[in-house]
């Protein structure tokens, strides 16, 4: 029986982006290649790269020489062509309760949570205080909904649940605090216990500075 093709994933370490996408990868149990681009000296702003992804962002997969781009995007590639139903129900009301978190994931956790971290990790150019304000506004619904059930999208783990697993569990780097949020501390320890979890590089800043 032959081998699939590497799957290459173009990422950077410390990206929550690029990390949804090698943690599914993981708890699939896919083998890949990683490969790191490195934003700082503008590879992502290159020809090579932009025509993995004209935006110029990680990550990038190159399953086999099929191109997908965009986190959210390649989780749902990856769970329709690997993952079965578990991952991405088909039935109308569980598809809808997961996009409904990858939208979450796209919005108020990409504007809250993670913008925090993007201040201390990378000094991007955001009011730390508004941005630290719209994290613990979508922490405080989080913690509601999962005071409910054990994932966010019902009884088990979807790709709503790795969708939003990284910038959440790396919110005290932007200066987030977690210690109020009971259900969703317990939600990231139920993420991390999952067979195949891999971490996120940490960085030590914020509220996690040692």
């Amino acid at each position: 029986m032959s081998r699939n093709p590497t799957i290459k994933l173009y990422r950077h370490p410390l990206s929550g982006h690029s990390h949804r996408v090698q943690l599914f990868l993981s708890l699939l149990g896919l083998p890949v290649e990683l490969v790191d681009v490195d934003l700082r000296s503008g590879a992502h702003r290159q020809p090579q790269f932009l025509a993995l992804n004209p935006f110029g962002q990680v990550p990038v997969l190159d399953d086999g020489g099929t191109i997908v781009a965009d986190s959210n995007a390649i989780l749902v590639y990856l769970a329709r062509k690997y993952g079965g139903e578990a991952w991405l129900p088909t039935e109308p009301f569980g598809a809808a309760a997961v996009q409904r978190w990858l939208s979450v994931a796209a919005g108020p956790l990409a504007f809250g949570p993670a913008a925090a971290r993007l201040v201390t990790v990378f000094a991007a150019r955001f009011d730390a205080d508004e941005v630290i304000g719209r994290a613990h506004a979508l922490l405080r619904v989080m913690d509601g909904e999962l005071a409910r059930r054990p994932f966010l999208a019902g009884e088990r783990a979807t790709i709503a649940d790795v969708a939003c697993y990284a910038y959440v569990a790396h919110a005290p780097e932007g200066n987030v605090s977690l210690a109020e949020y009971e259900h969703v501390r317990a939600w990231l320890d139920r993420i991390a216990a999952l067979p195949g979890f891999v971490p996120m590089q940490a960085s030590a800043v914020g509220l996690a500075h040692a």
